[in-house]
């Protein structure tokens, strides 16, 4: 028999002519077969047949089997991947992280975090065509209301950006619907991380100095100031990273540590991480002193380093989680005894920040000041010259004045005419 006869016998159980590769089945549900972009068979479902077709009693509402084929046919019109569009956000996730496995620990444990968000949360479930624009700044709203961070929420929205553009290279979808702009739904609420201004940073020294509790992180914070070290670096340093004859710090390691895999080293993060920082005065003689008082501590080797310069209470090596807990408590001893407060937030990084911007204040060339703090990017570095006050740009100003005076007297003038040059004229 002809397809076409074939075809025209083809009817419901309303007698209503049924098209090429629709069917019903003895239940009363439609059905539809098509061949994919890959060149196999597949198969959509639905209780109706057109959209004004009523859903059987107790069956959910679902469009019409017609206008599934409708959306079918544009997808393999436009090259789309009828089945990979409905892999879920968890699933498309899954799939970008497997493809992109050399990563260091750290961003290993990123993905962990967003993966749990995302498994707690409806978005995970969701096929990855059925989110819209609105969906994607739902989630972060939603985020926000959690109490997720706001550079968290950042980092993810970054992320989810990455894989649908993957889904939209596959041809899976059309749009990416996280190309938005994440402060116009939500409102960065972080605390500004400000650095120490000249005063402050006197004052603490001074407090720790003669603090009894302090004095023994002394030297260590006045090498964060005088060399803008990342606290990982600092912590990984041996007295193999000290060049005192021409007075340098090698960085090209860093040490930390997690709950899972303990003490580890890692390289840093770019290029621009390897370098070596300058000794001041200041940091010269605190290494000095470092070294003079430093105790042997337990025999321990990380992926090849050992002999670690700053030790805990228990002679294993100190990290970050260290730090953050010392200068916590730091802060808190001291404001109690100061008229002008810490920053709120006081962290190693804090000791960073004022070194850079003490160092941009003072004229820095910012690509000295780019390469000292292993900055990959120029605009990282030039960041730290906008964190201007107004008795810095006050001073900067009165400085620019005094020059400008010291030029003009020194001017010199007019060499006077000669007597026959005179008469000549």
């Amino acid at each position: 028999m002809p397809r076409k006869e074939r075809d025209e016998k083809r009817r419901d159980n309303k007698g209503r002519l049924l098209k090429s590769g629709e069917s019903q089945r003895s239940d009363g549900r439609y059905a539809y077969k098509y061949i994919d972009t890959f060149g196999e068979p597949q198969f959509v479902y639905s209780w109706k047949l057109v959209p004004t077709d009523k859903v059987p009693a107790g069956k959910r509402p679902c469009l019409s089997l017609r206008e599934k084929i409708k959306q079918i046919q544009k997808d393999l019109d436009d090259g789309i991947d009828t089945i990979g569009k409905k892999m879920t956000v968890c699933q498309l996730y899954e799939k970008y992280t497997r493809q992109r496995g050399n990563v260091r620990k750290g961003t290993q444990k990123s993905r962990q975090q967003l993966m749990k968000l995302l498994s707690e949360d409806k978005l995970g479930a969701a096929s990855i065509d059925s989110v819209k624009l609105s969906d994607a700044k739902e989630w972060a709203l939603r985020m926000q209301e959690k109490g997720v961070a706001y550079n968290t929420i950042c980092n993810s929205k970054r992320s989810l950006k990455a894989i649908f553009y993957m889904a939209v290279q596959d041809d899976c979808l059309r749009k990416n619907p996280f190309d938005f702009q994440i402060n116009e739904v939500i409102n960065d609420d972080t605390v500004p991380k400000v650095p120490l201004t000249p005063t402050q940073e006197n004052e603490l020294l001074d407090f720790m100095q003669n603090d009894p509790v302090y004095a023994k992180y002394y030297d260590e914070v006045v090498i964060l100031l005088e060399t803008g070290l990342r606290i990982s670096e600092l912590c990984g340093l041996t007295p193999a990273d000290l060049n005192f004859e021409k007075r340098f710090v090698n960085v090209d390691h860093q040490l930390l540590r997690s709950t899972e895999d303990g003490y580890y080293i890692e390289a840093p993060k770019t290029e621009s991480g390897f370098r070596q920082v300058p000794m001041s005065a200041a940091a010269y003689e605190a290494f000095e002193r470092v070294l003079k008082k430093r105790r042997d501590g337990r025999c321990i080797e990380v992926d090849g380093y050992k002999d670690f310069l700053f030790l805990n209470r228990d002679g294993l090596p100190k990290t970050a989680v260290n730090y953050d807990a010392m200068f916590k408590c730091l802060a808190k001893k001291y404001n109690k005894s100061h008229k002008e407060p810490l920053p709120d937030v006081m962290t190693p990084h804090t000791m960073r920040h004022t070194f850079c911007t003490r160092m941009a204040n003072a004229g820095m060339n910012p690509k000295a000041l780019q390469y000292i703090m292993g900055h990959a990017n120029i605009v990282m570095t030039l960041n730290y010259y906008a964190h201007a006050t107004f008795h810095s740009a006050q001073e900067e100003m009165e400085r620019l004045q005094a020059k400008a005076k010291t030029t003009t007297e020194v001017k010199p003038e007019p060499a006077a005419e000669s007597t026959e040059e005179t008469k000549a004229a």
